[in-house]
């Protein structure tokens, strides 16, 4: 039979590299959505306005440099855009479901910057139908740091063929619209608009947020529920995606600081669940505050990273 894998986050749409992978992979995946995403609609129409009103594609004069809150562009002015940055998924899918819901008024040739496999599978699906000839770039990347710097290079390069009108005077670059989520990192804004840049290095950036996110009330009970439903198991594992929602995990699970003369639910009889982590900020989050270590940490932000960081640690034992 094949072993249950617990994945703590909710199944991406229209299709989730983990759920392919790791059924292809004689794994039984279970879905278990730690955080409650909430789609900001009006500042999503405000993305479909900015299509409309043909804000991709060169600027036609200088005003300046742009800012984090995003304007919709009016006649003959210079807010507009070269590309899109996406480093969620859950960006992309509010993204989708704008569109799926109201159409699409214009459809670019843009390039499309995110960071990760899992990403860039999920933003794939939907430029196939809705943006043909976009293209992506960044899914090797795996941080947004890494994204960053290989924007500065690659869109810079892009820039170079498209900034001079017919008469040979300069055109001012476009800028990238970056699409995320209420709580973000600025690594990416940052490094793009570092004023230590060379003027004609650096790239505008603005973002609009598209949705916010916070733990659902139901997580621990839910978990503990398909934990349960894996009683009779000889091996589960749990594969945890964010710091949100370890403390519930491991209470669960009754390990770290919630671990009680040796009557954990990891460790009953012959049945064993092990903990993975995506990367190393959730193993470090698991450390650090809990005192937990993981039994791996996937390489690579993948379902690959964490298949091959699994087959490893099994093959150890």
């Amino acid at each position: 039979m094949s072993p249950p894998i617990l994945l703590l986050k909710t199944k991406s749409s229209p299709n989730d590299g983990y759920d392919d992978f790791f059924s292809a992979n004689n794994y039984t995946p279970t879905f278990v959505p730690v955080l409650e995403h909430r789609f900001h609609t009006s500042n999503l129409a405000d993305v479909r306005e900015l299509f409309a009103a043909g804000a991709f594609g060169q600027k036609t004069n200088d005003a300046g440099p742009t800012s984090t809150n995003v304007q919709l562009p009016t006649a003959g002015t210079s807010k507009q855009y070269g590309g899109m940055i996406f480093t969620s998924q859950r960006a992309v899918e509010g993204f989708a479901q704008m569109i799926e819901e109201k159409g699409l008024p214009a459809t670019p040739s843009i390039p499309l910057y995110t960071v990760g496999p899992a990403t860039a599978r999920t933003l794939s699906s939907l430029r196939d139908k809705y943006l043909p000839t976009s293209t992506i770039h960044g899914a090797d990347t795996g941080t947004g740091e890494n994204l960053a710097h290989m924007m500065l290079d690659h869109y810079n390069d892009l820039q170079k063929m498209a900034t001079s009108d017919l008469n040979g005077a300069p055109k001012s670059k476009p800028g990238l619209l970056f699409l995320v989520g209420e709580q973000r990192r600025d690594i990416i804004p940052k490094t793009l608009m570092d004023p230590t840049l060379p003027e004609d290095k650096r790239i505008n950036v603005d973002e609009i947020v598209v949705y916010e996110t916070g733990e659902m009330d139901s997580f621990e009970k839910d978990f503990a529920e398909c934990v349960q439903g894996c009683a009779g198991e000889e091996v589960t594992w749990v594969v945890v995606f964010s710091p949100s929602g370890c403390e519930a995990m491991l209470r669960v699970l009754k390990l770290g600081p919630f671990a009680s003369d040796g009557s954990s639910a990891s460790s009953k009889g012959s049945r064993r669940i092990f903990v993975a982590t995506i990367g190393p900020t959730t193993r470090d989050h698991l450390r650090n505050k809990f005192g937990f270590e993981p039994h791996v940490c996937a390489e690579k932000p993948s379902p690959e990273g964490v298949g091959e960081g699994i087959k490893r640690f099994m093959k150890s034992r």
